[in-house]
């Protein structure tokens, strides 16, 4: 599991510094600045995310395709992913056209709206490389070819951060165009990623004995509809998380600049630790679909609590992190006095859901890797939706305990949502009387 989740965990660490970088270049343009970028970026994930699950819905068939030695279809189901991808890429682009209106209509300050709006419209054109990436990145771990996204992930960084300093603040000749200037380097960065891991898998072959020539079977309905039925579920469960963490950053914008920020530095690094157990759950997808895919379900299901262990143990360091250094971390992001306090008060309450978070995420990881998706898409609905948002919400506005309302809030849907995965692995795991329904379609 660690040769597995460790180069996958650095992928996704790899891939949020790009957000990170942002945050903290725009940062030091103003704090308006950064409020746009975040509220934008609440529309951005929101729904460029729910693309993204469903190419994703690719990971059981090609984890255990793999494990069974069934080469063609992992290949067959790479090309209708990346089918896909290019056609959810065009409701994706109509709905950011729709950012500015959107923000006004959840009562968003109108010029952070007007700037959100013009940060997310440069962006449009890197959707289709962004999910093509996706399909790639996840039909290559699937294989345990784990590496190839990372390497393209450093270098991406490394271009990025150059071309925010270009863009963001006016270097070599151009403009400095602040927040547009780092939505513009964002694009860039996403369509190289996407064209660099196509070069590097072509170069090294790493798509041998797991791809065929594209034909008129690629275009097949039902294989798009079977990655479809698999990554809906995904999409959902993705998107209930993003939109809860997403709402509770549209709450943190009524009440007031200072909060919204504070909200955005704590969420950015909540999210940087995220990428761990992130890493470590699409390792567990790999491990765990290859293991059933070859017949093996005690290893699968030892497979899983290992995993679930990993995750937890490593977001436990995590919320030790946000305890002691509260003070210090913020003034990454950000020199204003008032946010870092802010952020300090609230990054306690962060550190305490930590644990959960990383047993979710894995959680997670395990039922993609089964082939049952829609577990996690209830609970997260059940838990985010129904009990933390409203409490979190009452909690802030109601009671008037600001941010603090609102992280208190979001640490109990991630308890629930964490407690009712593990539950469920243990009654339906691999081993234990929840067959995967790749098999059961087979039989």
């Amino acid at each position: 599991m660690v040769s597995l989740g460790a180069p996958v965990a650095a992928t996704q660490l790899a891939g949020m510094l790009i957000g990170f970088v942002d945050t903290a270049m725009v940062g030091r343009v103003s704090v308006e600045a950064l409020g746009a970028v975040a509220i934008a970026n609440v529309w951005i994930y929101g729904t460029m995310e729910f693309a993204a699950g469903i190419v994703m819905g690719l990971v059981p068939i090609v984890a255990q395709a793999h494990g069974a030695g069934e080469g063609e279809r992992a290949g067959r189901a790479l090309q209708a992913a990346l089918i896909l991808a290019w056609l959810l890429a065009i409701p994706v682009g109509l709905l950011w056209l729709a950012t500015e209106s959107f923000l006004l209509f959840t009562n968003q300050d109108p010029e952070l709206a007007r700037l959100a709006h013009a940060y997310t419209q440069v962006q449009i054109p890197g959707i289709p490389f962004y999910l093509s990436y996706i399909a790639l990145r996840q039909y290559l771990q699937s294989r345990e070819q784990v590496r190839p996204a990372l390497f393209v992930m450093i270098a991406a960084n490394l271009v990025h951060a150059l071309f925010n300093w270009v863009l963001i603040f006016g270097h070599l000749g151009f403009p400095a165009l602040g927040a547009v200037g780092a939505g513009i380097a964002t694009t860039l960065t996403r369509a190289g990623s996407c064209l660099a891991l196509v070069a590097l898998m072509r170069a090294f072959e790493l798509h041998a004995g797991a791809w065929v020539p594209w034909s008129r079977d690629s275009f097949d309905r039902r294989r798009l509809a079977q990655i479809a039925a698999f990554g809906v579920p995904i999409a959902l469960q993705i998107s209930l998380e993003i939109w809860a963490f997403s709402g509770a950053a549209l709450i943190a914008g009524q009440l007031g600049p200072v909060p919204l920020a504070a909200h955005t530095v704590t969420l950015n690094m909540a999210a940087l630790a995220f990428m761990l157990p992130l890493g470590i759950a699409q390792g567990a997808a790999t491990r765990v679909g290859n293991l059933i895919g070859a017949r093996e379900p005690e290893a699968a299901q030892r497979a899983a609590w290992v995993s679930i262990g990993l995750g937890a143990a490593v977001m436990s360091f995590s919320g030790l992190s946000f305890v002691l250094f509260r003070d210090l971390l913020p003034r990454i992001y950000t020199p204003d006095a008032a946010v870092i306090a802010a952020c300090a008060a609230i990054l306690p309450i962060a550190g305490a859901f930590q644990i959960f978070d990383g047993t979710q995420a894995v959680g997670c990881g395990v039922l993609r890797g089964m082939g049952r998706t829609r577990p996690a898409m209830v609970f997260n609905l059940v838990s985010y939706w129904v009990l933390a948002l409203p409490i979190g919400t009452w909690l802030a506005l109601r009671r008037g305990w600001g941010l603090a309302g609102i992280w208190w809030g979001l640490a109990l849907g991630l308890g629930l949502v964490a407690i009712s995965l593990v539950l469920w692995i243990r009654v339906r795991g691999p081993a234990t009387g929840g067959a995967p329904v790749w098999v059961e379609h087979r039989a």
